[in-house]
């Protein structure tokens, strides 16, 4: 059995999909701060299968041990925790409380109740601004946001308890840039608000939701002035954490591994696969650059092809039409489908 928690969200969604279609049984954790009960439902018409679904907060640390109490765990995949870079840099006492606090309640009943293997979502903003591409997994780690650093104390708090006690057995996976729907159509990004990420902007573009792209800068030494970074398809990074979970599960030891595609596409590259593939053109403007943006940004995936056996399958067309078919089925993500089918439910 194992645990999901946040897995209600853009990544975890998906990856409890892939977890139920390999066999595992699962239980989702999630407070829905930041994503749709609506994706739970998905989850098991997509899958055909039943699970258990607790709304809580990972702060409430009483309510978490009910979940301990009434299931037995052999691991837990930990993706809750706020995201947004701009946010944590308005609200730094926030992302630490959430991030950080949550993990170590995690960590505790994880001890307590002798749960000692876990998948960590971290991401690629540990590493700050790169000296050099592509990045290895022992580059130095220096991140420039709060949310960065939550994610950089976490990995230091894993491997204080690693140290501690080496029973454990962890793997941290560094996401480069997700993006992409499941095929299905059915569960994809659902940002709150106006997007903070490239691919949600352009697809909003598209159905109309938004006037134009916006594009940060496009004055940086790449191939069209636009930043590159790397794009990978969710669907290949919950592949990966099927296998560092299939990893944990047979070893212990604490091990970090970037999921990036070991290339980059610039931003325009993006906007010009997408329009390819859709047929749709998407206006865009250039605006200043964004304080802390690098030029060039992408992973070196040599290790998790090495020692999990993992590689990223699909390219950047299929990352784009994956993510429109979800945005035309979905224009307004889960919230209007949530309204259709509450209004059903009522007659």
């Amino acid at each position: 059995m194992i645990l999901i928690v946040g897995g209600a969200g853009y990544i975890g969604s998906h990856t409890c999909v892939q977890l139920l279609n390999a066999g595992h049984e699962i239980v989702v954790v999630d407070s829905l701060s930041n994503s749709k009960y609506e994706s739970i439902k998905r989850i098991k018409e997509i899958t055909g299968k039943e699970f258990k679904f607790y709304q809580i907060d990972l702060l409430n640390k009483n309510e978490l041990e009910l979940v301990f109490k009434e299931n037995k765990f052999d691991a837990v995949v930990h993706f809750a925790g706020y995201k947004a870079v701009g946010e944590s840099v308005e609200k730094p006492l926030k992302y630490y409380q959430n991030n950080i606090t949550g993990t170590i309640h995690l960590c505790e009943l994880m001890s307590e109740y002798n749960v000692k293997k876990m998948v960590f979502s971290s991401s690629a903003t540990v590493y700050g601004i790169p000296k050099q591409v592509p990045i290895v997994e022992t580059a130095p780690l220096q991140a420039t946001n709060p949310y960065g650093r939550t994610k950089l104390m976490i990995e230091e708090i894993l491997q204080d308890l690693y140290v501690s006690d080496s029973d454990w057995s962890i793997a941290i996976l560094r996401y480069f840039n997700p993006i992409g729907a499941h095929i299905s159509g059915k569960i994809g990004e659902d940002p709150n608000g106006i997007p903070n990420n490239l691919m949600p902007f352009i697809t909003q573009v598209g159905v109309g939701k938004l006037e134009k792209l916006k594009v940060f800068g496009n004055d940086y030494p790449t191939v069209d002035g636009t930043g590159v970074r790397d794009y990978i398809h969710v669907e290949d990074l919950a592949n990966g954490h099927l296998k560092a979970l299939e990893k944990i599960l047979a070893s212990t030891g604490l091990d970090a591994y970037n999921l990036g595609t070991g290339s980059g596409y610039s931003v325009l590259e993006l906007v010009n696969a997408f329009e390819k593939v859709t047929g749709i053109k998407i206006p865009y403007e250039v605006v200043d650059r964004r304080p802390g943006d690098v030029a060039v940004c992408y992973a070196d995936p040599t290790k998790a092809e090495k020692e999990l056996g993992w590689k990223a399958e699909l390219g950047i067309e299929r990352m784009c039409e994956d993510s429109w078919r979800w945005q035309s089925l979905n224009p307004n993500g889960y919230e209007v489908n949530e309204l259709v089918t509450n209004t059903k439910t009522k007659q």
